[in-house]
């Protein structure tokens, strides 16, 4: 049911594809808007990424495509096609996830699609963009962090850059960077009464996540080299630290009034052994976050997130996606959802009506 909601009324034709725009259009659904998904006879799941036959039970349902009516259509044949078309006549959103050229061979590209219907919203997802010498090129999340410069960062120092799994360029700067621009060009089109073509990249979107570290790097705050820096883990106040029990907490506590806490939160005695004014000198990193290793090590993580639970120390427990189900705080706001008997990431964010 999706009356109250933000984008009731808004209708998006979803041509299926895999991870990006459907996670776009994941967020629409959630924000009530009618997301019809037209997958190709056989359909599009995770076998047709990694090989695997099709399965002979039928695979739980998939979070990146809930909230959706689905439709199975051949574009190769003319009643399947007209069918489509007649739904795109009057659709308010596109969105596809393929190659450049891929839809205009199939005969909905742009042209005809906003010919017919003015005021569509021509959505699109790919990695590099539909211009450019790699425009037609395959990759994935990893290949579109590593030329946007959002990669090279990522990593201990002693040894190659690290991937944070496909978070970066598939989720958060492909597919909610498309939901964003669609949603700009709705907001333009209520002005404009006309439509016009969405394209994000991934790569451009990875690349946008970097500007914090452009903006440091200009004022001489950050070390080009990997691991000597504020967020990457080099800070003593802002990384991660193993506990008694092999488990991990991790630590924020840039400002220094959270770190005069976290000090003696961790060991009053610490305050006499860390001198907090040098927070920032990074000659005394080291020094420091072998101390604060030694300390948390004393203690189980669940200890030390119950002992600093009421403290402005920044100190969070590393919980694994299943444990973060059953955190006080997510239950309370209900963060995860259960839909057809899977838990799963709940509608984000959330409206006063």
């Amino acid at each position: 049911m999706t009356d109250g909601k933000p984008l009731a009324g808004l209708s998006v034709v979803e041509f299926a594809s895999l991870a990006p725009a459907p996670f776009a259009c994941m967020m629409l659904a959630d924000l009530g808007a009618d997301v019809l998904r037209i997958d190709r006879p056989g359909g599009t799941g995770p076998g047709s990424v990694f090989g695997g036959e099709a399965p002979a039970e039928p695979e739980p349902p998939n979070p990146l495509t809930r909230g959706r009516r689905d439709l199975v259509a051949d574009l190769k044949d003319p009643a399947a096609r007209q069918t489509v078309g007649e739904l795109l006549a009057t659709a308010d959103v596109l969105v596809e996830g393929f190659r450049p050229g891929v839809m205009e061979r199939l005969g909905f590209g742009p042209q005809p699609c906003l010919a017919r219907n003015p005021g569509l919203v021509y959505g699109r997802m790919t990695g590099w963009g539909q211009t450019g010498p790699l425009a037609g090129r395959a990759g994935h999340d990893i290949n579109y962090l590593a030329l946007s410069g959002a990669l090279e960062p990522l990593g201990p120092a002693d040894g190659p850059p690290l991937p944070p799994l496909n978070y970066v360029a598939d989720f958060g700067g492909g597919g909610m960077l498309l939901a964003v621009g669609i949603l700009a060009a709705l907001h333009e089109r209520a002005r404009s009464g006309l439509g016009q073509v969405v394209d994000a990249s991934m790569t451009e979107g990875a690349a946008l996540m970097t500007g914090l570290l452009h903006g440091l790097a200009a004022r001489g705050l950050w070390d080009r080299e990997r691991g000597r820096n504020l967020f990457d883990g080099c800070a003593p106040f802002y990384s991660t630290y193993t506990c008694a029990d092999g488990r991990f907490v991790a630590v924020g506590a840039v400002e220094p009034h959270f770190y005069a806490q976290l000090l003696h939160g961790l060991d009053p005695d610490l305050a006499g052994r860390i001198d907090p004014a040098q927070q920032f000198d990074q000659a005394t990193w080291p020094t420091t976050k072998a101390l604060l290793a030694l300390a948390f090590a004393a203690r189980p993580r669940d200890e030390w997130a119950e002992h600093f639970a009421r403290t402005d120390a920044c100190v969070s427990p590393v919980l694994s996606p299943w444990e973060a189900h059953e955190h006080p705080h997510n239950r309370s706001r209900g963060t995860f959802i259960e839909v057809d008997g899977q838990i799963q990431p709940g509608p984000a964010p959330r409206f006063s009506r």
